[in-house]
């Protein structure tokens, strides 16, 4: 027989976070540990499905007037409102003033690729694929795919991480935003960056806005943990209102994955802030081509979820306060953990580890020392050092930080 038309593929890498979770179910040691999976766990080490979806979860199902129809392109009218007011605020000039569009979409990541396919293509023109797209260093590996593989050709880095004093390093960011090419376009984390918790304060969201505002750069929000990171939507969703108040047209990708607890129904939402009503619409006609093409009509169920969840006020007030029991459970074990490493006398300073915010945290592991933690003491975590601190309990924390304090005192 011939061979195979199929023959000359190569075999991909496996997703290195999904890899790292099959070799841990493949563990047969009692104490393992996963701290790679980016999912909100319990204090059990078990997924939450929280009370306030379940409650929406049996209304839904008890209500005799909704079908399987396809929804609009774009998406459920309500659930695309709600998930922008929530992003922009409820006095937000710009929804007042119509100025704010959105698109339904699969989890953050499509709303990620919608957004990339439509500025590849009538971003500041048409074709931009040699438009420059600034990703930081270090970033969600998706990032650099997703404009990638929509078309993009000039991927850049800029500076964010300082390894050094284990923050943000502001001015390697600024000046990175100086020198790009005017209309460049920069993906930025709206809280909780990913991978490393750290974000910029107010003040220097403050300075990064202006840069962006004279060098005519474009600002692509990434919003996963809006409330899921501090507790608080407001707080969250600082930075992504401020640009919107400063003038700036930008679109946010919008995930309802951590905050919801929906990772399998895949909600995610793109809203598009433009100069006026008529920009908007005719961005929101050309996406609705590229959605035609790429899913045709978005799922509904987990839509219907968070809608009916964001257009109740008693609701909204129970979704609130479930979101505020995760973030309140990720910061305490970020007190715990830094606590233990600082009672062990563990070299190296980690007060970086309460300093930072949201699941992840960039513990300043260098490789040697994961593989150590991971090959002798079957605790999984990223190469690069980040632990998803959702992953830690109160059963396990004792001797996850006596393992890092064996990581970090025998492998340098």
């Amino acid at each position: 027989m011939a061979a195979s038309i199929f023959a000359a593929v190569p075999h991909s890498p496996p997703v290195a976070v999904f890899k790292l979770t099959a070799d841990f179910r493949e563990d047969s040691d009692s104490r393992k540990v996963n701290l790679g999976v980016g999912a909100y766990r319990t204090d059990e080490g078990q997924p939450w499905v929280l009370p306030v979806v379940k409650k929406v979860e049996q209304m839904i199902a008890s209500d005799n007037s909704l079908n399987h129809e396809y929804l609009p392109i774009l998406g459920l009218p309500e659930f695309r409102a709600n998930a922008s007011r929530i992003a922009l605020g409820d006095d937000s000039p710009a929804i007042k003033e119509k100025r704010v569009g959105s698109v339904q979409c699969l989890g953050g990541t499509g709303a990620l690729r919608i957004g990339a396919d439509f500025l590849r293509r009538w971003y500041n023109g048409n074709n931009n694929t040699a438009t420059p797209v600034y990703v930081s260093t270090p970033s969600w590996e998706n990032h650099n795919s997703v404009f990638m593989d929509a078309g993009f050709k000039d991927i850049r880095t800029y500076h964010y991480w300082d390894a050094a004093k284990r923050g943000l390093d502001l001015q390697g960011l600024l000046n990175d935003m100086e020198q790009a090419p005017e209309f460049s376009i920069f993906i930025l984390h709206a809280c909780a960056h990913n991978p490393t918790g750290t974000d910029p304060t107010p003040d220097q969201w403050k300075q990064i806005a202006a840069v962006m505002k004279r060098r005519s750069l474009f600002p692509f929000f990434d919003s996963a943990y809006q409330g899921f990171a501090s507790g608080s939507l407001d707080k969250d969703a600082w930075a992504v209102r401020y640009f919107v108040s400063e003038g700036f047209e930008l679109f946010c990708a919008q995930s309802f994955s951590k905050n919801f607890g929906l990772y399998n129904e895949r909600v995610g939402n793109l809203t598009v802030v433009g100069k006026d009503a008529d920009n908007v619409q005719r961005v929101l006609s050309q996406m609705e081509k590229i959605v035609r093409t790429t899913w045709s009509n978005p799922p509904s169920q987990g839509a219907r979820i968070v809608a009916t969840t964001l257009s109740s006020p008693q609701l909204f007030d129970e979704w609130k306060a479930n979101v505020k029991t995760m973030a309140d459970r990720v910061l305490l074990m970020r007190s715990e953990l830094r606590s233990r490493l600082e009672a062990l006398g563990t070299p190296g300073t980690w007060n970086h580890i309460t300093e930072q915010i949201g699941m992840f945290s960039f513990t300043g592991l260098n490789p040697k020392q994961v593989e150590y933690m991971v090959k002798e003491k079957h605790i999984y975590l990223m190469a690069s050092g980040r632990i998803n601190m959702c992953g830690l309990t109160t059963k396990n924390l004792d001797y996850v930080a006596k393992s890092i304090h064996e990581a970090v005192t025998k492998i340098q």
